[in-house]
């Protein structure tokens, strides 16, 4: 019911707010009551991004390797596993910088008038001699070539200058 809804509430606050001790008691008062291992596990991947994201790249892979281990032996052997996790999460520093970026692009995307702005042509794949000669990649600069980052637009023409890391209004 609603107490299910309260623990992992309760669960990702504490995490979020660095406690360690609090986010323990409240994923065992979930796993000791009978929650699904796997929903506490598919909640951590979404943490590691949404919370921690770029402070700590490496908590994905912390919550996707819980996630498999916890599929992989279940309870009540994995409750350690998630214990591990939640513990980790508890301490890594939190970012949610990409979470409010995309958040940003989704808002620009809600936000448009009219059909969405073409890819630009130098940024299109050109399988095809047609789509070559309709000017399908020309002018694109492959990176890896270059030893210095090269002068290039990756967005459409009418968001140049757009940066969706910067607090929109």
């Amino acid at each position: 019911g609603e107490e299910h809804y309260n623990c992992i509430s309760a669960l990702h606050k504490s995490m979020r707010g660095s406690d360690e001790n609090a986010s323990l008691y409240w994923l065992a008062r979930m796993l000791e009551g009978g929650e699904d291992p796997l929903y506490v596990a598919r909640r951590l991947v979404r943490f590691a991004s949404e919370d921690i994201g770029l402070a700590d790249p490496l908590a994905l892979t912390q919550a996707v390797a819980a996630y498999q281990g916890c599929h992989f032996i279940g309870m009540p052997e994995c409750e350690v596993i998630l214990a591990q996790c939640v513990v980790y999460f508890a301490r890594a520093p939190k970012s949610i910088e990409v979470y409010r970026a995309y958040s940003n692009v989704k808002e620009c995307l809600r936000m448009h008038t009219g059909p969405l702005p073409p890819v630009p042509l130098h940024l299109r794949n050109a399988p095809t001699r047609l789509m070559k000669n309709l000017g399908y990649g020309k002018g694109y600069k492959y990176n890896p070539m270059y030893k210095e980052p090269v002068e290039q637009d990756y967005l459409p023409e009418e968001l140049k200058g757009t940066d969706f890391f910067k607090e929109r209004k």
